[in-house]
């Protein structure tokens, strides 16, 4: 009992660790963003203020300033944070891969965070789009004046959903090495990718209007025929 017991609590005390150096990576990043809150919330707000002919964000609150503070300063530091996520994450599951799994683990790592940083990239380009389509159905009539929180909080998950979004290569092309499927499945399978991206793209776009679907969908299927051609020719599957 004993012998069995040990090792199970071995590899719960190795990700109590990797949790712990996981969450100091946060807390660190997270001070570094406080810093540097007031640039990042100018970053965030411009695509609004393009929509709205630069007219400012309100808060409405007296402690809604601080709070949102505190918010962009988690999420910058969980975006800062995300290598040393990555990295504790890697060295606990890397015991139990084979060699071969093992050799995948930087390149997929790298694209990881290259996929993630191009989706933020072209999750910010689409906001100021989407915004102005959305702001548009007000007319002259009515004025937007959009609370502070409510638009950071919206502008940090559609960027985020963005980059979470174009990860998708990195999870078919892990399953390819670890040969759960092949290039000739995935072929065989893009009507359904179609319209999975597409259902996909009108829900993490603001708008709903089909030029800012697009500009989701079409990266992502090119992505996924980059991806059919990387593990024919890469992995021979």
């Amino acid at each position: 009992m004993t012998d069995q017991a040990m090792p199970f609590m071995d590899h719960l005390g190795e990700l109590r660790s990797r949790l712990v150096k996981s969450l100091i990576g946060v807390g660190v990043g997270t001070l570094a963003a406080f810093t540097f809150h007031e640039q990042i919330i100018e970053i965030l707000a411009r695509p609004y203020e393009i929509a709205v002919d630069d007219a400012p964000l309100a808060f409405f609150r007296p402690t809604e300033a601080f709070s949102l503070a505190m918010s962009i300063a988690l999420f910058g530091g969980v975006i800062l944070a995300s290598p040393v996520i990555l990295y504790q994450t890697w060295r606990f599951i890397a015991p139990a891969l084979t060699p071969r799994e093992k050799r995948w683990a930087v390149p997929l790592t790298a694209v990881f965070v290259a996929l993630f940083l191009a989706g933020v990239l072209a999750g910010y380009w689409a906001l100021a789009r989407g915004l102005g389509f959305l702001l548009g159905f007000g007319g002259d009539s009515l004025e937007p004046v959009i609370g502070a929180e409510f638009y950071l909080s919206f502008a940090m998950r559609f960027v985020l959903a963005f980059g979470i979004a174009f990860e998708f290569p990195v999870f078919l092309f892990a399953a390819a090495a670890f040969g759960a499927i092949g290039s000739r499945q995935l072929r065989r399978g893009r009507r359904w990718t179609v319209l999975v991206i597409v259902v996909a793209a009108a829900f993490i776009t603001p708008s709903g209007d089909p030029l800012t679907m697009l500009l989701l969908a079409v990266p992502l299927y090119v992505l996924y025929e980059v991806t059919i051609l990387a593990i024919r020719f890469i992995l021979k599957r």
